[in-house]
């Protein structure tokens, strides 16, 4: 098992909570809020209307975005008292890794829409806190560049199927050499979700060559485009826009301004990007095929229903994410929390089980841990606090998650993880 250095090893909530409160008599107000909702509408005046559309917006009605907050008021703590609490021990074992407390950054693509250093920022404030990230398959920075700047702290790689087995094999061994502990398969995204806010902005990153950088730094991509030209033209009017878009894509682009404007080749890669990037027809027996290119931990995001989690088992996977994607796919579906119970019962200890989407507080962490999580995974606050702050409001955005949690757990009369595993929570009473 490997021991991370991690700035949360001698923190707390108590600490936290100091020195804040000290800062505030000399007239310091903390630059991230702790409501999760300021910190949302302080990103929001941070960013582009394009960047937070795309960051914060749902699939459909944000039907499933409103659910998966409200799913976790159903359910209710139910504190013990007179325990000794003074010692809290936060910290987790997950795939070898040792980590402080039960918490990893979700993979999210296109994070140079909230701030310029992206990736490298995200990854620098996990690794001062020890907290896992999972490179996104959409990141602004190539995989090697990031984990470059992490250390030996823990990272896996999210991994977007894509109609390419060649690239897929290039991606994760480029992930294992990158000091990735595991392979996030992501399932939900086969198909890009009804997203209005982005439809009704017209914006989708890629076609500015955002959020691409995983592609244009492999060598079967890269190879891709060498072959002849048979990805579908994307047709466009000439107006100043596109041109603008044009030179943006250009300027951004590996290789050089010249260079690319003469070979054509940051055009050429969005559209072999759009051809290429995802593939409907996936299904359980492609899994053998990844097995094939790896020795790490597979882990499946997106499961909802028990028995995908009961075939998961089956076909030999390592973990579970239980997620709906941040709500960005099925408008209308399960909450993550919600489908998290069955999915527990019927993994029945073989496997971990993490959750993704809805998670904002400490306590949701909590009642996530109480169902059976092993661990869980946040998005869009870290996100926000990148728009607002860089690496130090990412940074920010993880202890306040950490303290919240550790305080919750010595309120609520657990001093232990495991103690958190055998806590009671009670589901709403139907009124009457």
């Amino acid at each position: 098992m490997k021991k991370q250095p991690s700035s949360l090893k001698h923190y707390s909530a108590v600490d936290r909570q100091k020195e804040t409160y000290i800062s505030g008599m000399s007239g310091h107000l903390p630059k991230i809020p702790f409501d999760l909702q300021k910190l949302e509408h302080k990103a929001k005046a941070s960013m582009s209307k394009e960047a937070f559309a795309y960051i914060a917006g749902g699939a459909g009605t944000d039907g499933t975005i409103r659910e998966n907050r409200s799913a976790f008021s159903k359910w209710k703590i139910v504190p013990r008292m007179l325990r000794d609490v003074s010692v809290r021990d936060t910290s987790i074992e997950l795939f070898g890794d040792q980590l402080p407390f039960p918490l990893l950054l979700s993979p999210v693509g296109v994070l140079e829409l909230a701030h310029k250093q992206a990736d490298l920022a995200v990854a620098k404030a996990a690794a001062k806190t020890g907290i896992p990230m999972i490179f996104s398959n959409q990141a602004s920075f190539p995989m090697e560049q990031t984990a470059a700047v992490m250390g030996n702290s823990p990272r896996w790689f999210q991994l977007y199927w894509s109609k390419s087995n060649d690239l897929v094999a290039s991606l994760v061994k480029r992930a294992e050499a990158a000091g990735c502990s595991a392979i996030t398969v992501t399932l939900d995204t086969t198909l890009l979700g009804w997203r209005v806010q982005d439809l009704d902005l017209a914006y989708l990153p890629f076609l500015r060559g955002k959020g691409i950088a995983q592609y244009t730094s492999d060598p079967v991509f890269n190879k891709l485009l060498d072959e002849p030209d048979n990805a579908e033209p994307i047709e466009r009017k000439l107006t100043l826009d596109t041109i603008a878009n044009a030179i943006e894509l250009i300027r951004s682009y590996p290789g050089g301004f010249f260079n690319n404007l003469k070979t054509k080749r940051p055009l050429k890669a969005v559209r072999q990007f759009i051809s290429i990037y995802s593939r409907p027809s996936l299904t359980w027996n492609d899994l053998a095929f990844l097995r094939e290119q790896t020795s790490l931990p597979i882990i499946l995001k997106g499961i909802l229903h028990p028995e995908d989690a009961k075939l998961a088992i089956d076909y030999g996977v390592d973990g579970i994410i239980v997620s709906n994607h941040g709500g960005r796919q099925v408008d209308g579906s399960i909450s993550s929390i919600e489908a998290l119970p069955e999915i527990i019962k019927e993994v029945d200890g073989k496997i971990p089980v993490l959750l993704d989407s809805g998670i904002r507080s400490g306590a949701d962490m909590f009642k996530a841990i109480a169902l059976g999580a092993k661990a869980v995974c946040i998005g869009r606050p870290f996100c926000y606090g990148l728009a607002i702050n860089g690496e130090e409001g990412v940074a920010e955005v993880i202890k306040n998650f950490y303290s919240d949690f550790e305080l919750t757990m010595g309120l609520t009369g657990c001093k232990s993880i495991e103690e958190i595993q055998e806590a009671k929570l009670v589901r709403d009473r139907l009124p009457r």
